[in-house]
């Protein structure tokens, strides 16, 4: 049933097409990449500009309705699921490249622009923008979400990419962070503040990013090891003694067999060490080649084979990539429960085997895989979110792997974010810091229209 302010908001845009609130737009932004249970907004907003964007939160604020930000749906732990109903402000229309800067380094553009799409604009300049969570993601959630991926290892996350952002407030007031230079030491770093905020705080319209030259010498390789222990002191060695290693990744044998099962590939069913390594001086590259291709011998791994085909190099990281669809599948689930934590990179190989003796344990397939390079790993497991008895499994298994992290000196989310999942644990983990959270969240949004429900402690809600 529609809710009586849909029209009022219509004029607000001037647009009716662009305020949806068919069953099928409902529905589409009722969830994202994960097990959690789906909740319709009451309306869908397609913005076009900051001035549309500012006109839906003034809106909004003036009737005490929540707002949601959606980029491409691709979360993982429930951001974008609008739990308490309200405006979900969908910014896929919001996807031009504003300005690209390439004697700075610099480029801006709108939170609707993906990955692939600014990635496809750079390439023409020599330029590359080096934050990849797999899924094609938009830049804004991305940001919103802190995302990482493959090439944190070398290049940092989202927060070290985000130079500049405009950004709606609660009151719709339009504020400008940072700015295009790559250092500042201009008062507090408010930058910084809003990324990871998972839109929380506020409403990201524009975001001024660093780019990279594409180095000209590329190349990927891989190599088996009979334990992820055996591979993990692999990496390690390989972190310690190369300069152009770019991306480090490791799978245990149970998800290279369900990877090769789902995707037609025929890497040997063994733990596995992913590398790839890249130069503007080839020298450096087969140097580093060279020197990992005798650690892996001394820490017992084989099969080492190198990849400098761009096709070939592009199989191998899609494969990687397709590990958490490939285990949905072997396991006939029917969504994916994601765990996601870091631990310090000398207690990867141990949380590793931990990981894979915990699916063990409770008799659940599932994939275990980890960014060797900066001690973030993954599980995933497939599910029906409707089977009780599947559902509680895993969460047992997520808590015991949070704990583990823990006790080793690591935290409950390494690049996932906390959205609804993880809300518990972000209390447990940051205690009485989870106060000054609160406060911060007061002071930006006294309402709580921004994402309710979302990222938080679960202690203070109640106080708005």
């Amino acid at each position: 049933m529609a809710v009586a302010w849909i029209e009022e908001l219509r004029q607000v845009i001037q647009d009716p097409e662009r305020v949806v609130a068919g069953p099928s737009d409902l529905d589409l932004h009722a969830q994202d990449f994960s097990y959690h249970p789906p909740h319709r907004p009451d309306a869908i907003v397609y913005p076009l500009n900051t001035e549309e964007v500012s006109a839906v939160v003034r809106f909004a604020q003036a009737r005490k309705i929540p707002v949601i930000g959606y980029g491409q749906g691709t979360s993982v732990e429930g951001h974008i699921i609008p739990i308490h109903g309200g405006i979900t402000v969908d910014f896929s229309r919001m996807n031009r490249v504003v300005a690209l800067r390439p004697k700075d380094f610099v480029v801006q553009v709108q939170p609707g622009v993906t990955r692939t799409a600014l990635n496809t604009a750079l390439g023409p300049h020599g330029l590359f923008f080096p934050v990849d969570p797999g899924a094609d993601a938009s830049l804004g959630g991305m940001a919103a979400t802190n995302a990482a991926g493959t090439e944190a290892f070398r290049y940092g996350a989202m927060r070290q990419q985000v130079l500049g952002l405009e950004v709606v407030l609660s009151d719709g007031a339009v504020a400008r962070l940072g700015g295009a230079t790559m250092k500042s030491s201009a008062g507090y770093q408010l930058v910084n503040l809003f990324i990871g905020s998972e839109g929380t705080l506020g409403l990201f319209t524009e975001l001024t990013l660093k780019v990279y030259p594409i180095p000209q010498h590329i190349a990927a390789a891989r190599a088996c090891f009979d334990t992820v222990e055996a591979a993990g002191n692999a990496a390690m060695a390989i972190i310690s003694a190369t300069a152009t290693a770019t991306r480090i990744e490791l799978m245990d044998q149970e998800t290279i067999s369900a990877v090769n099962q789902v995707e037609g590939t025929n890497f040997p069913s063994k733990a596995t060490l992913f590398v790839e390594f890249a130069s503007h001086h080839r020298s450096a590259v087969l140097d580093d080649l060279a020197q990992s291709a005798n650690l892996i011998v001394e820490a017992a791994g084989y099969d080492f084979v190198v990849e400098w085909d761009p096709k070939t190099r592009r199989e191998l990281w899609h494969a990687r990539h397709r590990a958490a669809l490939a285990i949905l599948a072997a396991s006939q689930g029917t969504r994916p429960f994601t765990t996601d934590t870091a631990v310090p990179l000398s207690e990867l190989s141990g949380a590793l085997r931990h990981a894979r003796a915990t699916l063990t344990q409770y008799g659940i397939q599932g994939a275990v895989l980890g960014h060797v390079g900066d001690g973030n790993y993954h599980v995933v497991i497939g599910l029906d979110p409707a089977n009780a008895a599947q559902l509680k499994k895993a969460r047992m298994v997520n808590d015991a792997i949070i704990r583990y992290a823990w006790q080793h000196g690591g935290t409950c989310t390494g690049e996932h974010g906390i959205g609804i999942g993880k809300t518990r644990y972000l209390q447990e983990e940051k205690g009485l810091s989870g106060l000054l959270l609160w406060q911060i969240k007061h002071a930006l949004d006294p309402g709580n229209i921004f994402n309710p429900g979302k990222t938080l402690p679960l202690a203070s809600e109640e106080s708005f």
